[in-house]
C-alpha cells in the first residue's frame, strides 16, 4: 500500500461520526459472519445519532477509501468491510512500530 492510500484511509477514519459508523459496520459484519459478513445499513441508522443524509455521505467516504463496499438490494443498502485493506493497514502499522 502506498503512502497516499494509507493517508486516505486514515483521513476517512479521522472523523468521529465516520469512525463510529465504520465500527458499527465492523461489529455487525462480525455478528453476521455466517451470512457472509453483510450489514443492512438501516439496522445501523437507529444505533447512531446521525441523520440519513449524513450517514450516506460517510458511507461514500468510507467506500472511497476502500474500507467498505456497498451494494443495493431492492430498497436496502448493504455494507461489507474490506478486510484486505484493514490487513494492509495493520501490516504497515506493525512494521512501522517494530522500527522504533
Amino acid at each position: 500500500m502506498d503512502i497516499n492510500k494509507l493517508a486516505k484511509v486514515m483521513k476517512a477514519l479521522s472523523n468521529p461520526n465516520r469512525l463510529e459508523l465504520y465500527l458499527e459496520i465492523v461489529k455487525k459484519n462480525e455478528a453476521s459472519f455466517r451470512t457472509g459478513g453483510e450489514t443492512f445499513v438501516n439496522e445501523i441508522i437507529d444505533c447512531l445519532n446521525i441523520g440519513a443524509p449524513t450517514i450516506s455521505h460517510h458511507l461514500k467516504e468510507l467506500s472511497n477509501a476502500d474500507l467498505i463496499t456497498t451494494e443495493r438490494r431492492g430498497k436496502y443498502l448493504i455494507a461489507k468491510v474490506n478486510n484486505e485493506i484493514i490487513e494492509e493497514v495493520g501490516s504497515i502499522l506493525r512494521l512501522n512500530n517494530s522500527k522504533s
